[in-house]
């Protein structure tokens, strides 16, 4: 064999399986870095929902600070307002 027929020979013997695992990492990290954003964003969802329940309790509290220090004829009025008004039974 000649010279340019052994450098054939030797960049398919390496280079074919190099660039295979190459490629195949690239795939991989590719695929994880989609998996990250994926789970990025799950994340960042939930973080969201968190907060405007924490809002929604927040506002909750101040009503029941709210109650709990005013006078007694006010605090009766204001939960009389709060309760949900109820539906007339017919007979």
């Amino acid at each position: 064999m000649d010279g340019p027929t052994n450098v054939f020979i030797a960049l398919i013997v390496i280079g074919f399986p190099v660039i295979t695992i190459l490629y195949m990492a690239h795939r991989f990290f590719t695929f994880r870095e989609k998996k990250l954003e994926v789970e990025a964003g799950m994340a960042a969802e939930k973080a969201a929902q968190y907060a405007s329940r924490s809002l929604e309790m927040e506002q909750r509290l101040q009503v029941l600070e709210q109650i709990v220090t005013d006078g007694g004829v006010q605090t009766a009025a204001q939960i009389e307002a709060l309760r949900k008004p109820r539906l007339p039974q017919g007979r």
